[in-house]
């Protein structure tokens, strides 16, 4: 465990900082000679040298498995209408107007690369899409992933950068070759496998929501669930079910523990059945589409059915720690992804908190035990996982705990159900009436989840949670439960003094918040929004109606985040004042002869035909800014004006909302 610390801290300063700058030669001399230092035999020296080995093997781990650091990249080979050739790596869910794709760069002209981008190919009725391992030949233009626009929305060019992903394509179907390819990876051959499944599947007429969870339990293949059934299984606490993770292959686990028991009779039976288990797993994962998150799972259960079998101390804990240790040395962006945090947060509040919960009650009835260890089950994971899910989802569902009561018991059976209809469809000898009874279940199951959905009283909305406060309650969480499990004098006087901790970054956040004044322009299309915020209280000048108001996303996500109380709408009437800055407002009326207004900022909205350079001239403004109301063949003349004039131009279309803080 401390090792995992020291190699999470590792990942954590090399990510953030990218000092480790050594090329792989270097790299293995420095270990080497650290290792060689080992052999010093004084305990401390060794203790400490150990924490740092594995501290350097969390960089080097980040620096070896990052694309950009090796001569191959394809950024450092590009150059203007090369031909390049891409690898189809992963087919990710549709956007509005375009299907996406992670694509591997691996070839520029002659050159060989490797490095991933994302891939957007325009969507047309006759289009054909694009499958693993589809190799396509075009000369694209690579474009950066644009940050976001609005304060307080989410990164999606940092999530990417995660994935080792830092520039996009657009294309057309009639953009791009494809080339004819034989060979085959094993996320093609999955991908391959999948397709024939779902083909199958749809002979038997699955309703569409019924086909899409079927796909998401059995496949890994979230892709085509409805935006309306993904957030009513997340307002139910059940998003979980969607995704094939640990729950999933703990109970898959579990079936084929007990299936293959009997072999435990015989010599050398538990080996046997400990090779087979592993085997099945992993061909789960295959079937599944090899993702992140089926990996992670699958890994962190084969250690614990090799834990179970030697029947070693502190089995799970250890497998679990270790599972953890292998995947970051791998794969050390998993550190990075929510559904990884999420995931090991719950089985490691499970392993600790459960096992207490349990003992306050043991019912004598065996179906009352059951549901007893599901609820502690249950409550522990959410334990775990709360704080986390507040900081990233801002909402609490409470009736987790009834959808998972409902739900878990069931899901064994609606698995083992779920691979009996795959393998019998892909046979065809599937009846037709048991294709009717498992999509009624799973109806029925959709059904419950949406009924729960509905119940909004029991939805706690719109909850923000710092970074920082969100740690101090991880403080409170460990150090509290760690109190009530011994119940010692100095681990209570710990506990009210992170109390006091956690009230007081809440205090201290509050009052920067109410401290707080800005001037914000926010980026919409074709719309313009304008706020004023003074401490708890935002006044906004916008042009949307009151539906297209309550439903911006922009205005919510900066409300919630910065724990505004109350909105307003105003008219600036053309004209206020922020800390002894003069904002003029220049809308399509042109109008902008004010008095006695010295260097101002100059927010233009909704395409005004004035002559900009007489403005500048008149005005000298120390700013202009142009918002997502104006027509781009104005912005892009405003630019070039404003270069002339030695002016700063600000575009929220591309720069994101301009924010005037105090």
């Amino acid at each position: 465990m401390h090792f995992t610390v020291f190699l999470i801290i590792g990942i954590l300063v090399q990510f953030y900082t990218q000092f480790w700058q050594f090329n792989f030669q270097e790299s293995f001399l420095i270990f080497l000679f650290f290792a060689l230092l080992l052999l010093i035999k004084n305990r401390f020296f060794t203790t400490i040298l150990t924490a740092f080995i594995f501290f350097n093997l969390g960089v080097f781990a980040v620096f070896i498995t990052d694309d950009v650091n090796y001569d191959n990249y394809y950024q450092h080979h590009l150059k203007e209408e090369e031909s390049v050739v891409l690898k189809i790596k992963k087919v990710l869910k549709s956007g509005n107007y375009s299907n996406k794709y992670k694509a591997e760069v691996i070839q520029i002209k002659q050159q060989k690369t490797m490095g991933t981008v994302l891939l957007n190919v325009q969507k047309d009725s006759f289009g054909k899409l694009l499958n693993v391992d589809d190799l396509i030949c075009l000369k694209p233009e690579f474009l950066e992933i644009n940050l976001p626009l609005n304060p307080h929305q989410f990164n999606y060019k940092a999530y990417l950068a995660k994935q080792g992903i830092h520039q996009q394509i657009f294309t057309e179907n009639n953009r791009f070759l494809k080339l004819e390819s034989k060979n085959f990876s094993p996320l093609g051959l999955s991908a391959k496998f999948r397709g024939l499944v779902q083909a199958s599947l749809k002979k038997y007429h699955f309703k569409e929501d019924e086909l899409s969870v079927i796909n998401a339990l059995l496949l890994g293949q979230r892709q085509d669930i409805s935006k309306e059934l993904i957030a009513n299984y997340s307002k139910a606490g059940a998003i979980h079910i969607l995704a094939v993770s640990g729950l999933h292959v703990g109970v898959i686990l579990l079936i084929l523990s007990f299936i293959f028991k009997p072999l435990e009779r015989f010599k050398n039976g538990k080996y046997l059945k400990l090779f087979i288990i592993i085997l099945f797993l992993w061909m789960f994962a295959f079937i599944a589409g090899l993702s992140a998150s089926v990996l992670r799972a699958v890994t962190m259960f084969t250690f614990l059915a090799v834990g179970f079998t030697f029947k070693k101390k502190n089995v799970v804990f250890f497998s679990l720690v270790s599972s953890l240790f292998l995947l970051l040395i791998i794969k050390p962006m998993f550190l990075f992804d929510v559904g990884f945090q999420l995931s090991y947060l719950a089985v490691f509040a499970i392993i600790w908190v459960q096992p207490k919960l349990y003992q306050l009650m043991q019912p004598k009835l065996k179906i009352l035990d059951k549901m007893w260890q599901l609820f502690t089950v249950s409550i522990a994971a959410q334990v775990g996982i709360l704080p986390l899910s507040i900081y990233y989802f801002e909402q609490i569902p409470g009736l987790f705990l009834v959808s998972n009561l409902v739900i878990i018991p069931v899901l064994m059976y609606i698995l083992i159900g779920g691979i009996l209809v795959i393998f019998t469809s892909l046979l065809n000898i599937l009846p037709q009436f048991l294709a009717d009874l498992y999509g009624v279940v799973i109806s029925w199951m959709n059904s419950f989840v949406r009924w729960i959905s509905q119940q909004e009283t029991f939805l706690f909305k719109e909850i923000s949670m710092s970074f920082l406060w969100m740690l101090a309650w991880y403080a409170f969480i460990i150090l509290g439960v760690d109190f009530l499990m011994h119940k010692k004098a100095k681990k209570l006087i710990i506990v009210l003094i992170v109390i006091l901790g956690v009230q007081g970054i809440y205090f201290f956040e509050k009052k920067i918040n109410l401290n707080k004044e800005e001037i914000i322009v926010f980026h919409k299309s074709k719309s313009s929004i304008i706020g004023k915020r003074i401490g708890s209280n935002l006044l906004l000048q916008h042009n949307l109606d009151s539906i297209g108001f309550k439903d911006d996303f922009s205005i919510k996500s900066y409300r919630i985040s910065e724990g505004i109380s109350e909105i307003k709408s105003v008219n600036f009437q053309h004209f206020t004042r922020f800390k002894n800055k003069n904002i003029m407002l220049v809308d399509s009326l042109g109008v902008y002869a004010l008095k006695h207004v010295e260097n101002p900022i100059i927010i233009l909205q909704y395409s005004p035909k004035i002559n900009l350079e007489r403005l500048i001239r008149a005005l000298k403004p120390r700013q202009i800014i142009a918002d997502g109301s104006n027509y781009k063949s104005y912005i892009f003349r405003w630019k070039e004006t404003s270069r002339k004039q030695k002016t700063p131009f600000y575009y929220t279309g591309k720069n994101g909302a301009y924010v005037l803080k105090n």
